[in-house]
């Protein structure tokens, strides 16, 4: 059965390859479409925005070649999983990106888990109370939450709970200084991951609230589970072994894909906490027309997005081996 669902994770990750090109093609092209180049910011860093030091600097980074071959150049070096050479940092964009991918998948981890596992349980218990004033209560946390924008509400959560309450640090990922180590080092970032995680997961969390209630309202209305009913099992049993079983599939499909919104939010949230991940980088390298340390974080967005995708595909055999079946049968 494990190398059954093996084999269906890799054929959805193959299948993924194109579709990262793709992403890839676009990006590039789309890119390109913005005014301004890597040429003029450094020019008018240096004070020196003559003609002459331009075409200098363009020819430094293959800026003057024709937009044909350095699509050819980039699509040549991808394949060989070079993402290029960052002028601004003045070195390897595959470097940059994997020494902040930690930070970023570490948050976005701690979100996907704050938002998936209150806003299963929050909906469960929305669709159980029905129209009781727990019940509204959600309800209007779910909608109030979900039309808050994330950055007021990292800056909600940074004047009070940092600075008015002292709670949490305003910024960073570790106490500049400190100089822990061990387990000491490990809740010390902890305590700087509370604040950003929770405010990326703000949004997706009334997301999912919403979303399971009107799955887990539906399930509970199916055949099977008023057979269960007139068999006389409890209904916290029938609700754990039936209701959640199957309620949680669409979140789980949800979460799935809103891996690449959640990657969207990190900029904003890594933006507002000063959260040393990929989200802070993008942001910097868009004002600094780093193309190419910006291409290679959308290159890697892409394949983590894809990957996630097969994740969650496995999730659903596990949660629900008939799917697996059914798959099977149809392949």
């Amino acid at each position: 059965m494990w190398l059954a669902r093996g084999k269906y994770v890799l054929g959805r990750l193959l299948h993924g390859v194109p579709i990262i090109f793709a992403i890839v093609i676009v990006n590039f092209f789309l890119i390109r479409l913005a005014p301004g180049d890597a040429a003029q910011v450094l020019a008018g860093e240096a004070g020196a925005a003559s003609e002459q030091y331009m075409q200098q600097i363009r020819a430094q980074f293959g800026l003057d070649q024709p937009l044909y071959q350095q699509f050819f150049n980039y699509m040549k070096n991808i394949l060989m999983f070079d993402m290029g050479y960052s002028f601004r940092h003045g070195r390897d964009v595959a470097d940059l990106i994997f020494e902040r991918l930690g930070a970023t998948a570490l948050l976005m981890v701690a979100s996907m888990i704050i938002s998936v596992g209150f806003g299963v349980l929050l909906g469960a218990i929305a669709a159980m109370k029905g129209r009781s004033v727990v019940g509204i209560a959600i309800m209007v946390f779910a909608i109030v939450s979900y039309a808050t924008p994330l950055f007021w509400v990292g800056l909600m959560f940074i004047i009070v709970f940092s600075l008015n309450l002292g709670w949490f640090p305003t910024s960073g990922i570790i106490t500049i200084g400190a100089g822990y180590e061990g387990w000491r080092y490990v809740l010390d970032v902890a305590h700087h991951l509370v604040l950003p995680a929770v405010t990326l997961s703000f949004f997706y969390m009334a997301l999912y609230t919403r979303l399971m209630r009107a799955s887990m309202l539906e399930t509970l209305r199916m055949d099977f589970v008023n057979m269960a009913k007139a068999k006389g099992l409890h209904k916290g049993k029938i609700v754990r072994r039936h209701g959640l079983r199957n309620a949680i599939l669409p979140v789980l499909t949800m979460a799935g894909v809103q891996v690449s919104g959640m990657l969207g939010g990190s900029v904003i949230v890594e933006s507002v906490f000063g959260w040393p991940g990929l989200g802070l980088l993008a942001y910097e390298s868009l004002f600094a027309r780093d193309l190419n340390l910006l291409l290679g974080i959308f290159f890697l967005s892409s394949i983590m997005v894809v990957v996630t995708n097969a994740v969650v595909d496995l999730l659903y055999t596990l949660v629900d081996p008939r799917i697996e079946l059914r798959r099977s049968s149809h392949g």
